[in-house]
């Protein structure tokens, strides 16, 4: 059997459902390039390490979705935040939380260790940035500057300096020692996502949603260069370890750009789609992305990479020939950073001028902290990952052995490459020849995952659809192209149903503002309800809900069997009108009701009196049916489990 020569420079490494709901943040461990955590809408955060299917560590404690986790350095500390603001520090080797840090009042964006001493840096969408003491459970300093929400906070390699990124179209540089912002980068014309220190030199990296990356001297506080022409918004960058070239994820490639003159040294085809995270190990480049609950981990091989040179042809954008620019002279260095031997003890001087910033602890946080707890699945993993590091060991550590490249076969050695032998096989899946012909696409539906039970509301692509079917099927590659006939027809598939659906949605709207111009807002709502289509419903609860002095009680009656379809609708939307109306409704209709019913028979005749009880009666029973499901669902976590609750305790009273 002949043996295949391995020719791949990038390749899919896994793909794991890292958890029970969406995926809303995540970290690679830049020291060994091993390590990931990601943060999820369930409140976990879960340790995984890189090629293997099994969570290591799950961590628990937070009480709302988590948006943002950083690892230190060491990868022995790890941090979150949270939708409602609050940070917790995590101590891996001892499998429990070790700080909890309130103060923001609203979700935390980005977090950041600092390189030596016990700090964290915290933005949140409250625009301040604040700097925790971990060991004293305290707020060091608070900056304020941003006008919006502080996307990404990075330390210089020195402890010295803070450059934080934001919505506000701005990147800042605060010094640490005075406590107060150097200087401002203006320039770029959307939010900045991600900012990034030299290893070496005074040097910064700004990576923007206008699709440019800009360069600033950290001595002369101006732009050095700006690279124009981004695929798509930049959301990772990271230096090379020697400083030579800058790795951009770019939308399903790698790019590596030279500055002073910018330059665009090489682009690397990688079907990674939304790239969230970069690490460099063993002169391979990891990558991260993530959809909906899925994570998956890519392998760029450096070797293969062009990293200092001409400028490179960029395949994705552009198929004319690039004239050869002339060598400019290398660009001098410029000054180092001055790296201290012992940690930093720098922000004690400014902790002793911002006391009021200070937050004492609290019983509650100390409640959570008893609370919180680490579950171990898998005992062996955890000590391959983190006890090496906190080993003292006069010898250089063990290095971890680079990623094996799958096989790619030429045609010669395609069919006997098709029997791979189960060594090879239970290290590296032989990737399927058909997948490798096709271009480079982004699946909006993770293989083989199900279909999520909650579609949410602020999803970016459609649920069901693929985008690779609107492109042709490629069999094998000397296939000739399809006409444009064809590729039209398929991309048309599907049009004509889908305008239908529009149309007949778009008429039955009409037809329910025709009724409302009459006034009467219990017959639209009859309309609305006689048309059997929930989005139609829910347009129109969304109006009524906004104005509560619309709402009577014999409109509850014709809305609530309703309510109680949105409530189990698949769709987030659905769920979260429908509990607005159920909260308005028992907010202002549940004590007329329980009073009415309670209260003793009238003596005579009083129609009205008995059309409101009778009405009361119904709309009791309609709330003690969907009593249930609410109850059943009140123990969820999240948004969803906060809404239920809520709603499970305004019942409380038909029990």
């Amino acid at each position: 059997m002949a043996t295949p020569v391995v020719t791949k420079t990038a390749w899919k490494l896994q793909e794991i459902v890292a958890h029970a709901s969406n995926v809303s943040s995540l970290v690679l461990g830049k020291a060994s390039g091993r390590l990931l955590a990601t943060g999820g809408d369930d409140c976990r955060v879960n340790l995984w390490s890189i090629n293997k299917p099994n969570c290591i560590m799950s961590l628990t404690g937070h009480t709302s979705p988590v948006e943002s986790v950083r690892l230190n350095t060491p990868e022995e500390l790890i941090v979150a935040g949270s939708q409602s603001g609050s940070i917790r520090v995590w101590d891996l080797e001892a499998a429990k939380i070790l700080r909890t840090l309130m103060g923001h009042k609203a979700n935390i964006c980005s977090l950041d260790f600092h390189p030596y001493g016990e700090f964290v840096a915290s933005g949140s969408q409250d625009t301040n940035i604040k700097l925790w003491d971990i060991r004293r459970k305290g707020c060091v300093f608070r900056y304020r500057g941003h006008s919006q929400a502080v996307r990404c906070l990075r330390f210089s390699p020195d402890g010295k300096w803070l450059a934080s990124a934001a919505d506000d179209h701005t990147v800042k540089l605060w010094d640490l020692t005075a406590g107060k912002m150097m200087s401002e980068f203006p320039g770029h014309t959307g939010p900045v996502n991600v900012v990034e220190f030299h290893p070496n030199e005074y040097l910064l990296a700004s990576g923007s949603s206008d699709r440019t990356i800009r360069f600033w001297d950290l001595e002369k506080f101006q732009v050095v260069s700006c690279i124009e022409g981004e695929p798509g918004p930049v959301r990772s960058v990271l230096f090379n370890p020697d400083g030579c070239c800058l790795y951009s994820g770019c939308q399903d490639s790698l790019r590596v750009y030279g500055w002073e003159p910018e330059r665009c040294f090489d682009v690397v085809l990688v079907n990674w789609g939304k790239v969230a995270d970069l690490a460099i190990c063993n002169d391979q480049l990891i990558g991260v992305a993530f959809s909906q609950s899925n994570v998956s981990s890519y392998v760029v091989d450096l070797t293969r990479v062009t990293r200092t040179g001409m400028v490179a042809q960029d395949p994705v954008q552009d198929s004319r020939p690039l004239a050869q620019q002339p060598p400019h002279p290398s660009a001098p260095l410029r000054r180092i950073y001055e790296r201290p031997s012992t940690a930093c003890n720098k922000p004690q001087r400014v902790k002793q001028n911002s006391e009021s910033e200070r937050r004492s602890p609290s019983s509650e946080d100390d409640r959570d902290e008893r609370e919180s707890q680490a579950e171990i699945q898998n005992a062996e993993d955890y000590n391959e990952i983190f006890q090496p590091k906190n080993s003292i060991s006069r010898t250089p550590p063990r290095r971890s052995e680079p990623f094996p490249a799958p096989p790619e076969d030429d045609v010669a050695t395609a069919k006997e490459a098709a029997e791979p032998s189960p060594a090879m096989d239970a290290q590296f899946p032989v990737p399927n020849l058909e997948v490798l012909a096709r271009p480079p696409v982004v699946t909006s539906t993770p293989a083989p995952k199900a279909e999520p039970t909650i579609i949410p509301a602020a999803r970016n692509e459609p649920i069901g659809l693929k985008a690779s079917d609107f492109l042709p099927a490629v069999k094998i590659p000397q296939q000739a192209e399809l006409v444009d006939e064809d590729a039209m027809s398929q991309i048309r598939k599907g049009h004509d149903t889908m305008c239908v659906v529009l149309t007949s949605r778009h008429k039955n709207l009409d037809t329910v503002r025709a009724v409302w111009t009459t006034g009467d807002i219990k017959t639209s709502v009859d309309s609305a309800v006689a048309i059997n289509d929930l989005s139609v419903v829910v347009d129109l609860l969304n109006i009524v809900n906004q104005k509560a002095s619309l709402w009577k009680l014999d409109l509850c009656t014709t809305v609530l069997p309703q309510i109680e379809k949105l409530l189990q609708s698949k769709y987030e939307s659905y769920v979260q009108t429908g509990c607005t109306s159920l909260k308005l409704i028992l907010q202002r209709f549940l004590p007329l009701i329980t009073d009415i019913l309670a209260a003793p028979p009238s003596v005579g005749v009083d129609i009205s009196r008995e059309e409101r009880l009778h009405k009361c009666r119904l709309c009791y029973k309609q709330l003690k049916s969907i009593s249930g499901f609410v109850k059943s669902k009140s123990g969820l976590s999240g948004r969803h489990g906060s809404a239920f609750r809520e709603l499970h305790l305004l019942m409380a009273s038909l029990d």
